[in-house]
């Protein structure tokens, strides 16, 4: 799954294709994608076979949308998130009622798999604040109960909230449109299979604001390794970065532009701060700041650090290519930075340790020296659009 390379004779060229090399590694490798995608689509057709007529099934997150990234820890897991969408008006059930209904016919699912003797199916099925969870070896399974939204047709949709009190808006197949319109895909999918199970997109191609996307979430993931509470929803670092972004081929670059356009998307609406779903106006990706303000601040000190890191680095040209990856490293997966730079050497036909980014702007082979240079922290933000 590759983006063209840049030039490696400039600053920009280099970082991009080292950077880009790097989220490469940290893709869902060709065979847990397969088994994930499997799955789902095992569990999809259950659903619509046995759930009741005209039942969809579709998936929605960061497998949806072409930007998942390896998970932090060696124990982590990799997520496919899916919508069960069922024709019924939100008069005819409750939202307890549709969030038991969808998880007992997953239990149902999950007893036949163990009464056929197969070992492939979920270890354990769990109930979360708004879906429920089927957790396999190195991936789990979320499936997310739904019903239309007769307010925002055709893709709008309920879902129900943790307390299933208040039906919460949401149009996860309407967001992936409006981000597929902003990244500008390269190739249409082609449908196939259960003709009520939607298939997963295969994207053999990264796109430039996917690979922004990945480079996101793979900073803000380390960082708050230890914190994932307040780590900033992806959904929402998703929606700011495409949003901000002008369709800049150069990975770089564009991660330039875009750090530096994300802030003017954040508003305030009557004192609460607002990130709306482009495909729907009523789900707001920022509406806990108002109540866990911890949140808003967790969120900029990412930004802060993610901005800091891309400031330094364009700065740095003339520096050598030991200096330039040394301050790379220092934020992301040493691992894989290390395979994406002998990735790159191999390229040029030099070794990665000898590499020097010369002041003309062309890679050369020379010794370098420490790295020099202190950080900038930015401190103040743009005030809010209200």
């Amino acid at each position: 799954m590759e983006t063209k390379s840049p030039k490696l004779d400039t600053l920009s060229g280099m970082l991009s294709d080292l950077i880009n090399g790097a989220v490469e590694v940290l893709d869902i490798s060709p065979h847990l994608y397969e088994i994930a995608v499997a799955r789902y689509e095992e569990v999809g057709a259950w659903l619509a076979d046995n759930g009741g007529i005209n039942w969809r099934i579709y998936p929605q997150g960061s497998f949806l949308l072409g930007t998942v990234v390896r998970p932090d820890r060696p124990t982590g897991e990799y997520d496919i998130d899916s919508v069960c969408w069922l024709p019924l008006a939100k008069e005819s059930i409750s939202q307890e009622d549709l969030k038991g209904r969808v998880g007992d016919h997953l239990a149902a699912y999950r007893r036949w798999k163990i009464g056929q003797g197969h070992t492939d199916g979920p270890l354990r099925i769990e109930s979360k604040r708004r879906c429920w969870q089927l957790v396999y070896t190195g991936f789990h399974l979320d499936v997310l109960p739904a019903i239309a939204d007769v307010d925002y047709p055709p893709t709008g949709i309920l879902l129900t909230d943790k307390d299933l009190v208040k039906w919460q808006h949401s149009n996860p197949r309407g967001y992936a449109k409006w981000f597929r319109e902003q990244a500008k895909p390269r190739r249409a999918l082609e449908a196939k299979g259960h003709p009520s199970v939607a298939d997963v997109p295969a994207w053999p191609v990264r796109t430039t604001l996917q690979r922004i996307v990945q480079v996101l979430k793979w900073h803000k993931m380390i960082m708050f390794g230890d914190d994932p509470d307040n780590r900033p929803p992806s959904i929402l670092v998703t929606t700011l970065a495409a949003h901000a972004y002008q369709d800049e081929v150069d990975l770089f670059t564009a991660m330039r532009q875009v750090l530096d356009g994300m802030p003017r998307f954040i508003t305030q609406h009557d004192g609460t701060w607002w990130v709306p779903n482009p495909a729907h106006e009523e789900e707001n990706f920022t509406d806990k700041w108002k109540e866990y303000p911890e949140r808003r601040e967790a969120f900029y000190r990412w930004f802060d650090e993610i901005r800091r890191l891309v400031d330094e680095l364009a700065a740095m040209e003339g520096k050598g290519y030991r200096q330039v990856f040394a301050r790379l490293i220092e934020s992301f997966d040493r691992k894989a930075m290390h395979t994406s730079a002998e990735r790159v050497a191999a390229r040029i036909g030099e070794s990665s340790g000898d590499l020097r980014l010369g002041r003309t702007g062309r890679l050369s082979p020379t010794a370098t020296g420490p790295r020099t240079g202190g950080h900038t922290f930015y401190g103040q933000h743009p005030a809010p659009r209200g």
